[in-house]
């Protein structure tokens, strides 16, 4: 029977030190759960989204894709093995990753999966008259995805050796399985400090730095203006050298008296336009001062149309959304914008969302006081107009009380974003049987929506004497982008409510769909006009037509308009 005992209270010994060793071995240099994972991963990276990609841009977006499932994968097996949970093919990955069968299989799968990606593509490209992919488009994919990938897989092994470190440092005190609680707790807790305090900070003072610098330079061929009437020339309060890039851009831009006369045969006058840039006062509310100042030294509340723009995240003035709206009133309109950020909208968006409402709200505030209090048969039709950003910054100026007492006329927002609550609000309050891209809201009342092609004329339904519009794009990520995209299937995704350039290939996946069209954001002004976030003339000038009803306009007119602003758009693309 001795034997037996001996046999019977050796296991245990062996047992502990055999888990032991498993905590302490160091995980496969190429873990096959992790390459199955990454696979699966990079086949998910390649589905059907909103906009067309380049070959390189995908190649990033499938490059952190891998890594992240080849990340989970390895982290999977980890927890397994240190569970001691059981492992009956503790060998398979060996033996996996030597077996060339699997290659063969990685193989065709991925070009099958890069297969499917082109295809989709095309289909988008086609719809957005642009050029199919290039046959070699998938080199390009995997060639960055592997680069990206292998970057990312030094970086993560070099966390992953510090963290070995921390632990053998630990176990001089503690035990084991406690010293990797704390230690991994500790290089999470420094990670975390270090991405948040240190990376995301200084990403964003890095960012203002570099935009603050291209804010001081002029875009080519912009010239100081030599009217009276416009920001930072003669007799302007404002310096031009303080309007910011994109503010010299907006005073020195748009057509000029002879252009309007020649396309409304005569009677035109100058429009007057009116900025200041964030260093053209120490203040937001000295700034907003100045604006206004300058709205009452040109005389813009004697024309018939004002309208109070809130400029995108660096101080831009769509041309696409300005230029129609002065050609409709040949001149007779004043247009008043305000710089608050140096940083572009994709950014502004995440730092600058409370600036940007403030900023509308004190502007509108100082020049709606002032307009309020002029007789109200000679004062200028107001009107709100925001793009992108800019709309939030509108719908901050809709959601106040100031405007009760002197309604505005009306407003045009373009691309609002994700994050505009009034927007999302009106959208998922929309009335039965019509589309989240093209919502009907309370029979057009008030508020209506449009697209590429004009739908604002509801012929059943009253519109009132004060007009708001959305003008938005189906493929336009920055209006469709959600967190509920991770779990939910959108209702712009259902049978029956797809835009008409939304991809057919395109469904909902899981997580899948809501990072496929957060990656969609980085390129949404990267396409052609009339897609994505970008807006095109023709489509602003329905908008304003609807917005402002211009006395004496016909629909003809409209055709011309945006049959002469095509022809401008050619003749400056050379």
């Amino acid at each position: 029977m001795a034997p037996v005992t001996e046999t019977a209270t050796a296991p245990p010994e062996r047992t502990a030190t055999q888990a032991h060793a498993r905590a302490q071995a160091p995980l496969p240099h190429v873990s096959g759960v992790g390459v199955t994972t990454a696979l699966a991963f990079f086949a998910l990276s390649l589905e059907p989204s909103l906009l067309p990609r380049s070959g390189v841009f995908q190649g990033i977006v499938s490059g952190i894709s891998v890594m992240i499932g080849y990340g989970l994968g390895v982290l999977a097996q980890w927890v397994w093995g240190f569970l001691e949970l059981p492992r009956p093919q503790s060998r398979l990955n060996r033996v996996i990753a030597r077996t060339a069968a699997l290659g063969v299989v990685l193989g065709v799968m991925t070009l099958s999966a890069v297969w499917r990606h082109v295809g989709w593509q095309n289909e988008v490209r086609a719809t957005f008259g642009m050029d199919p992919a290039r046959p070699t488009v998938w080199v390009t994919i995997v060639i960055v995805t592997i680069l990206l990938g292998s970057a990312i897989l030094v970086a993560a092994r070099s966390i992953r050796a510090a963290l070995r470190l921390l632990i053998r440092l630990l176990n001089r005190r503690l035990p084991h399985r406690l010293s990797i609680l704390l230690g991994t707790t500790a290089l999470l807790f420094v990670s975390w400090w270090v991405f948040t305090g240190v990376m995301v900070s200084g990403a964003f003072a890095v960012a203002n730095q570099v935009f603050s610098v291209r804010d001081a330079g002029t875009a080519p061929g912009v010239v100081q203006p030599a009217s009276l009437l416009r920001s930072g020339g003669p007799g302007s309060l404002v310096a031009w050298d303080t309007l910011g890039k994109q503010g010299r851009s907006f005073v020195a831009g748009g057509p000029t008296v002879a252009e309007l006369d020649a396309f409304n045969g005569g009677g035109a006058i100058e429009p007057i336009r009116v900025y200041a840039g964030l260093e053209s006062a120490d203040a937001l509310q000295e700034q907003a001062l100045l604006v206004l100042d300058e709205l009452k030294r040109t005389g813009a509340f004697e024309r018939e149309i004002l309208v109070v723009a809130t400029t995108t995240g660096t101080g831009w003035l769509d041309p696409n959304a300005v230029d129609p709206l002065e050609y409709l009133y040949n001149g007779d309109i004043a247009i008043a914008g305000l710089q608050y950020s140096y940083l572009p909208s994709s950014l502004s968006l995440l730092a600058d969302q409370e600036v940007v409402r403030e900023t509308s709200r004190v502007v509108f505030d100082i020049i709606h006081d002032h307009w309020s209090t002029l007789p109200a048969s000679t004062r200028p039709r107001i009107y709100l107009f925001g793009m992108s950003l800019g709309s939030l910054g509108v719908e901050s100026v809709l959601s106040t009380l100031s405007i009760i007492n002197a309604p505005i006329d009306g407003a045009l927002l373009a691309g609002p974003t994700f994050v505009n609550r009034l927007h999302s609000d009106i959208v998922a309050d929309r009335d039965p049987g019509s589309p989240p891209w093209l919502p009907i809201y309370e029979d057009g009342r008030t508020v209506r929506f449009t697209t590429q092609q004009n739908a604002l004329d509801i012929p059943t339904a009253y519109w009132g004497r004060t007009r708001i519009v959305y003008l938005q794009h189906a493929s336009d990520p920055i209006v469709f982008f959600s967190t509920d995209l991770a779990f939910r299937r959108p209702e712009w995704l259902a049978t029956g409510q797809r835009g008409p350039e939304i991809p057919s290939r395109m469904t909902w996946v899981p997580l899948v769909t809501m990072a496929q069209v957060a990656a969609d954001i980085v390129t949404a002004r990267s396409v052609p006009v009339g897609f994505g976030h970008v807006y095109s003339p023709a489509a602003y000038i329905d908008a304003w037509v609807g917005v402002t009803d211009p006395p004496g306009w016909a629909a003809s007119d409209t055709e011309r308009l945006k049959l002469h602003l095509a022809a401008v758009a050619t003749a400056a693309a050379g």
